[in-house]
């Protein structure tokens, strides 16, 4: 007999094995994929984001709802406990500019490859080419691999299944139709920090898709966030567009739309930008003027002309105020969210109520779960790793103490 079985070889449950593994227990680990750690893998091809050095309040309130039902597990898991763990790996981290933090082989490979040796050194077992399929009637677990059907007796099981995002990694949602027939709540997996798309103009599009939007203000109701965002073929996506993706995406289900409002030049009002474009532009094209008087870029420009578009009025016609205006009030109409298997993360999953103080299901006892299969989201910044990891820990260890007093 398995100790303790933990499915899926992500963040989650890479942690989950090696809190098991450290306390006692003899753990195997089953995961669909042929090798550990893919979606991981993807999420340090531009440097690994780690997790974030803002002070805790305000790193836990990233998480919105979700923060009291996570707040626990981070504070046992903190980011200055990631950032020594990945250090007695051999990966020292760093702080960069915008707070985030980083291994400093700003890859993710090394991290992965040390863990690993980790794991083989405190004896975890691994199982690959191992897809769950759920429980036999004695409640054995069942998985498919390239010989046939296994089933598995264990102790306890984690279940670090991941969302739904990224299928190809290994993260399809298989799962959910499996607890959902244990009547276990899961809320609708969605797309998080997601691309939404916009019906762009062929000019705009050809001339601008890959162009980057940079310093720019996005606001959504009275949610606004600066940074940096990227025109798409089909629409637009980026960091500023994941720290608003719930509200945009829950706006786009809803009524079917969105209007995001862009601010190109958030460090100046309308007044001074009134000012500037009030000189006269002589034999300067628009689009020279535009560019010199208000540092509007080529990309900049071309979003106004969308705008001047959709009103029905030619661009050159704006007087100073209104060009002023439209700079820092640039309306965006979004007409609908990246497909999931592209998104960055998964919103929805397993709710809390579902789940005890120690990420055990209640009504399951002795399966317990972590990671993004569970009902959060945050946005990139370090943020999604740091609670797939925490949640894990807290996993194992809720797991440890379940079986002591077996």
């Amino acid at each position: 007999m398995t100790d303790v079985a933990v499915i899926g070889a992500g963040p989650a449950g890479l942690m989950a094995a090696e809190v098991l593994a450290q306390g006692g227990a003899r753990v195997t680990l089953y995961d669909a994929m042929p090798s550990a750690g893919r979606k991981f893998l993807m999420a340090g091809r531009g440097g690994l984001n780690l997790t974030h050095s803002e002070p805790l309040p305000q790193f836990l309130a990233r998480y919105r709802e979700a923060a009291p039902k996570l707040k626990d597990a981070i504070e046992a898991f903190s980011p200055d406990a990631l950032r020594a763990w990945s250090e007695a790996l051999g990966e020292p981290t760093f702080v960069g500019t915008s707070g985030r933090i980083f291994p400093k082989a700003f890859k993710a490979s090394p991290l992965l490859r040390a863990w690993l040796r980790r794991l083989d050194a405190v004896g975890v077992a691994f199982a690959f080419r191992h897809r769950w399929t759920g429980w036999d009637e004695e409640g054995r677990l069942l998985f498919r691999n390239p010989e046939g059907q296994r089933a598995i007796e264990a102790k306890a099981t984690v279940l670090a299944l991941g969302g739904a995002s990224w299928p190809r990694l290994g993260s399809d949602g298989g799962w959910v139709d499996i607890l959902a027939a244990k009547s276990i709540a899961i809320s609708k997996l969605r797309p998080a920090n997601s691309g939404f798309t916009v019906a762009w103009s062929d000019v705009f599009r050809d001339r601008f898709e890959g162009q980057p939007l940079k310093g720019v203000t996005l606001t959504i109701g009275a949610h606004t966030v600066r940074g940096e965002a990227m025109i798409t073929r089909s629409g637009i996506e980026g960091g500023a567009i994941y720290a608003l993706s719930s509200e945009l995406r829950e706006a786009v289900l809803s009524v079917g739309q969105a209007r995001l409002t862009i601010a190109l030049r958030p460090d100046l009002d309308v007044a001074m930008l009134t000012t500037r474009l009030s000189g006269t532009r002589g034999k300067q094209s628009l689009a020279n003027f535009l560019r010199k008087a208000a540092q509007v870029s080529p990309v900049g420009i071309g979003l106004m002309q969308e705008a001047a578009i959709a009103s029905g009025r030619p661009l050159a016609s704006f007087s100073p105020a209104d060009l002023a205006e439209l700079i820092n009030g640039i309306p965006v109409q979004l007409t609908g969210v990246a497909p999931i298997a592209r998104a960055i993360s998964t919103a929805g999953g397993v709710t809390f109520g579902e789940l005890d103080e120690h990420f055990m299901l209640r009504r399951l006892p002795g399966t317990f779960a972590a990671g993004e299969m569970l009902d959060w989201e945050a946005p990139t910044g370090g943020y999604l790793l740091q609670a797939s990891f925490a949640t894990g820990a807290a996993a194992g260890r809720g797991v440890l103490a379940w079986l002591a007093k077996s």
